[in-house]
């Protein structure tokens, strides 16, 4: 699938900074332009009726944001999947052989961390209109001896890892896979219907939805044990993720994951919901001021409007309202999108902006499973503090559900993990509190000492857990994106410790 000049319509910068640079390149000797004038909502009525008209699809736009991945000019992009505008019948799923993508290989010639293959797959799974779309990378002539899976966050896909993929995939004998959760992103989207009842079995239902695809692509992938990368809502999923399906995991690293810290107002169906919280700042905060020197350290608390409130009860999403919005989608995700790669060249932005309206405006199917996770104001209704130090401790043995497993008599004589590090990652700008990481991090250390205490003298020898908070310089919720560089040389380091670690335990 050919990247083209094309892809875009035509159409002008989405940033208010960018059109203003066009405009001024594209005018007369002398002319003067007028001051941008960005507002909340800096794409004009007419260029957003020109996208919304266009229906750029998400296969290519995914293809789009691929391409600035350095020495992949052309990436590979199967067409099983949003291939076509999208239609109120949703995200076709097909199943013909002549819209899988053939590899890509780049030689140690053009790529000098090569030789590497690069492909994009569409992985089904069992059940009708289920399956993930994956991308990967293969180091060749190197045998594969351990897997990164990298997980995006709410309503996101796999392309936000653009500036990532070629940096983490130049250690030897390392596969890296990124996934797009079960009905968000390319991959395919099956209705989204809870059958439970009562409160927790809504929730542990909705986290099943998604961690139950990961675990079957696991298996059909061969994966015995990976390290399990996730962001935002794709942190909380990988949590989930160790807690039912243990002994598969070399580390776990969670970047700004959302859900962990507990509010009473978020985990009690009698109280109203919370009234202020950091989470409209995902909307409101400029990336060029979150990378700035002279940002503020924490940004600032701020109310819950009402009918977010009633809305989000109703389970209506906001991804809903931007395809009820029809031609004024493209302007209303703009909001969003001129803060959000506001720091980012031009061509990026633009590229970011097409793919996430893209994404946006498909059939709704994951994006229904946040209300029965989250509570407005990104606070989880079961919060991961009260499980997170079974991460790592829990029977090896399949789970019914995302719960932590109690010590008693008939448990202790079963084979349990002897720990798993765990590393969380925050923005030094981060609208998620890192008060909760560290929260974390002391509750799953006084875990590790509970363990110890009564463990044998075999356990003590392969206790391999701990856990450590980290914090990306210049960089906001989106840490892989706004501190790329940080971040890359952070998830480097952290599997570089992989290899350490299983030397150790391999010579026991």
């Amino acid at each position: 699938m050919a990247s083209t000049g094309s892809d875009t319509g035509g159409q002008k910068p989405m940033l208010a900074r960018h059109r203003a640079k066009d405009d001024a390149s594209n005018a007369p000797t002398g002319h003067v332009p007028p001051r941008a004038q960005p507002g909340y909502f800096p794409l004009g009525y007419k260029e957003g009726f020109s996208q919304w008209w266009a229906g750029l699809s998400p296969a290519v736009t995914e293809h789009k944001v691929l391409s600035y991945v350095p020495y992949l000019q052309k990436p590979p992009t199967h067409t099983q999947t949003g291939s076509a505008p999208p239609s109120v019948k949703g995200m076709d799923m097909s199943l013909d052989t002549s819209k899988e993508a053939k590899p890509v290989r780049t030689t140690s010639i053009t790529d000098p961390y090569g030789p590497r293959q690069w492909n994009s797959e569409l992985v089904q799974l069992s059940g009708k209109n289920r399956a993930l779309n994956e991308f990967s990378v293969t180091r060749l002539d190197e045998p594969v001896e351990n897997n990164l899976v990298m997980l995006h966050g709410y309503g996101a896909g796999l392309g936000f890892f653009y500036k990532n993929f070629e940096a983490l995939s130049r250690l030897p004998n390392w596969k890296t896979y990124a996934l797009d959760l079960l009905g968000m992103g390319r991959s395919s989207r099956p209705a989204f219907r809870i059958h439970a009842k009562d409160r927790e079995s809504k929730i542990k239902e909705a986290e099943s939805w998604f961690i139950d695809a990961l675990e079957e692509w696991r298996i059909k992938r061969g994966i015995d044990k990976m390290t399990l990368l996730g962001h935002s809502l794709g942190g909380y999923m990988a949590v989930a993720y160790a807690l039912k399906y243990p002994g598969h995991l070399n580390k776990l690293i969670l970047a700004s994951p959302v859900g962990i810290p507990e509010d009473p107002y978020a985990v009690s169906e009698e109280l109203p919901e919370p009234g202020e919280s950091t989470m409209a700042n995902e909307f409101t905060q400029s990336q060029d001021t979150t990378t700035s020197k002279t940002a503020a350290a924490k940004p600032p608390p701020r109310k819950t409007p009402k009918w977010l409130n009633t809305l989000w009860d109703a389970n209506i999403s906001p991804f809903s309202i931007v395809r009820l919005a029809g031609p004024i989608g493209p302007r209303l995700v703009s909001g969003w999108t001129s803060r959000r790669f506001s720091h980012l060249p031009e061509e990026e932005a633009q590229a970011l902006h097409d793919y996430s309206y893209s994404l946006f405006r498909q059939r709704g199917s994951g994006e229904y499973a946040l209300a029965y996770i989250l509570a407005p104001g990104a606070f989880a209704r079961s919060p991961l503090i009260r499980r997170i130090q079974g991460v790592g401790r829990q029977i090896i043995a399949p789970h019914a559900e995302a719960t932590v497993d109690e010590t008693t008599k008939q448990s202790v004589d079963r084979v349990r993990e002897t720990g798993i590090p765990v590393v969380l990652m925050y923005g030094e700008h981060d609208w998620m509190d890192v008060k909760g990481g560290h929260a974390a991090k002391e509750s799953m250390e006084a875990e590790k000492r509970k363990a110890l205490a009564g463990a044998s003298q075999e356990d003590r020898r392969r206790e391999n857990g701990d856990a450590k908070v980290t914090i990306i310089k210049k960089a906001g919720h989106h840490v892989y994106l706004d501190g790329a560089d940080q971040f890359n040389e952070e998830m480097l380091g952290e599997m570089r410790d992989v290899e350490r670690r299983q030397k150790r335990l391999k010579a026991l």
